[in-house]
């Protein structure tokens, strides 16, 4: 990748995301793959880059908890719920919610997992891109997640598409869980 600074690297990966092209950014433990969740083609590329099956679904990393309303259904949500998610938002907690999101986005479920970041460089880039991101973490299958750029170009290229910025350090990827029961799905 040829831009070195923050905002000249959130201008090319905007520009690449609005190409239907597969990024990387930094989240709050590691890198993580976005690209734009509207695009099957996207959604595509990125689930065959990671050899990762439709069926399981994905998630999607927001600015804000508005950015998230084309794709989940709040109206099925209580103000409990509600509540629940925005007691750990933003940050690093990842939430299962109802969803009539494309398949594409879901899997095989009737949900999709959603999370409002507090990393400023996912917050600029969906700000910046005017909506969510796929995330997934970056990183091929069978090796260990990225957690810095130079990580990124070995497993993916000094030409992939990278917002040049650091993660948040924690160790662990984020908690998910299921907001409807409360259930923990997985630990962060």
């Amino acid at each position: 990748m040829s831009t070195d600074s923050v905002s000249d690297s959130l201008q090319y990966c905007v520009e690449q995301l609005h190409n239907n092209e597969v990024i990387a950014y930094p989240t709050e433990a590691v890198f993580g793959l976005g690209c734009d969740p509207d695009s099957e083609q996207a959604v595509m590329a990125l689930l065959a880059l990671k050899k990762r099956p439709a069926e399981k679904g994905l998630i999607l990393i927001a600015a804000n908890y508005q950015q998230l309303f084309p794709y989940i259904s709040d109206e099925r949500l209580t103000t409990e719920q509600r509540e629940r998610m925005f007691s750990h938002w933003p940050g690093p907690v990842t939430f299962v919610v109802p969803s009539t999101a494309p398949g594409w986005l879901r899997g095989r479920f009737d949900s999709l997992a959603v999370r409002v970041s507090d990393h400023p460089g996912v917050q600029q880039l969906c700000l910046a891109f005017g909506k969510p991101l796929v995330s997934t973490s970056a990183n091929l299958s069978g090796q260990e997640p990225c957690r810095n750029i130079r990580e990124v170009a070995e497993q993916f290229g000094t030409d992939f598409p990278v917002l040049n910025d650091v993660t948040g350090g924690r160790n662990n990827p984020s908690e998910i869980r299921n907001v409807i029961t409360g259930e923990l799905i997985r630990q962060g």
